[in-house]
């Protein structure tokens, strides 16, 4: 048997953009993605505090030390720049993996920034 659990964890980053002409993805500072260890290309759900909206997409690494949270393609209709989200990614593990795993959670600053 496997089950399902969070890899990982960006709490509460504010949406600071929504480009319905990209062609996909959440762009997320490097940084955050770095230290949520999530990687380029992963699938991320995305829960958006603000409205309810739940969505899945995947991450593309935006430039380091910016705070960028856009949300690109058909995605940014279901955000507006302010909202309040949290991303998360998960791993399928076995139950004997999944006690003895830490998963990386970060709880960046109002600007997107870790302290």
């Amino acid at each position: 048997m496997q089950i399902t659990v969070v890899k990982s964890k960006i709490h509460r980053v504010k949406v600071t953009g929504a480009d319905l002409n990209y062609i996909g993805s959440i762009t997320i500072d490097q940084d955050l993605m770095d230290a949520a260890n999530i990687f380029d290309g992963e699938k991320i759900q995305v829960v958006n505090n603000s409205n309810g909206e739940r969505l899945e997409t995947y991450a593309i690494p935006g430039p380091r030390g910016s705070g960028e949270i856009t949300l690109n393609g058909a995605a940014a209709r279901k955000v507006s720049p302010g909202d309040i989200l949290i991303l998360m990614a998960y791993a399928i593990l076995t139950p004997e993996d999944a006690k003895n795993f830490n998963p990386s959670i970060i709880f960046p600053n109002e600007a997107n920034l870790l302290d």
